[in-house]
């Protein structure tokens, strides 16, 4: 179990602004009548200190959005901004860098080393050594071990955990370096219902609480109602939002989406 005792203060992003926009964004893999358009001219913006979740049938484009929010593929057309920063301007290096220094990322595999203990994989990003590395703040590993109740599993290897843990250690791993942007790519996936509750909660929390940003990609309504807002997605182009979202709404948005789509896309 998770502890359920307040968040310490911590300095966080200021609330204006956007912490992350696409403005104009594109995506198209292949070429000529075998082209799949997987996005297509998406302008969205996520707001600083807030939780928002990603959804859409399948093949709407949702992970390809949250794969260009973190520059892990390349735009055809459009920009992404993490902030104020063009990401579609930058070399590989200085992309490599910005992951490094102001995004964290959650996974639904976890992709944790298996040779390492939990300790060793929360507190990998400090130790890549060059100047993308981020010192490594042992009050604040305190504070995630102890918030996320690793603390009785930090000697263990990612075999010698559940799958709850495991994905805990990823959250801690990914807020190590207390960064702008934190993006879950359906971070329940492989969670039972209880686990995949504390890690959300704790997601929450940690925008509630530290004023973090999170962007979460899911297919799960449950988990999406953790979060402020929901966008939706329906073939590569926006299709609404529900704000406040619950599990019922949130279900009824995405069952009139796909009764309004003729096929289903080829790409998620």
């Amino acid at each position: 179990m998770t502890s359920t005792a307040a968040l310490p203060a911590d300095p966080a992003p200021a609330a204006d602004g956007a912490a992350a926009t696409a403005v104009g964004l594109t995506k198209t893999y292949g070429r000529g009548p075998a082209a799949v358009h997987a996005l297509r001219g998406v302008d969205v913006s996520f707001g600083r200190g807030a939780f928002t979740a990603i959804m859409g049938p399948s093949g709407s484009g949702k992970s390809t959005l949250l794969h260009l929010l973190a520059g892990l593929d390349t735009a055809t057309s459009g920009q992404v901004l993490l902030g104020e920063t063009d990401l579609t301007r930058l070399g590989d290096t200085a992309l490599t860098l910005l992951r490094r220094q102001r995004l964290g990322f959650v996974f639904q595999q976890f992709n944790l080393l298996p040779v390492l203990t939990a300790e060793q994989n929360i507190v990998l990003p400090t130790e890549l050594g060059g100047r993308g590395s981020t010192p490594l703040d042992r009050e604040w590993l305190g504070v995630l071990v102890d918030v996320l109740g690793l603390r009785e599993r930090l000697a263990h290897r990612p075999s010698e955990l559940s799958g709850g843990q495991q994905q805990r250690v990823a959250i801690a791993r990914a807020l190590v370096t207390k960064p702008e942007l934190v993006l879950a790519d359906e971070p329940t996936g492989n969670l039972d219902s209880r686990s995949g509750a504390e890690v959300l909660d704790f997601l929450r929390r940690s925008v509630r609480e530290l004023g973090r940003t999170v962007v979460m990609v899911t297919h799960d309504a449950v988990a999406a109602s953790y979060a402020d807002r929901v966008v939706l997605l329906a073939d590569g182009a926006l299709a609404g939002e529900v704000t406040d979202p619950t599990p019922e709404a949130v279900t009824a948005a995405i069952d009139a989406l796909r009764t309004s789509l003729p096929t289903a896309g080829s790409t998620r």
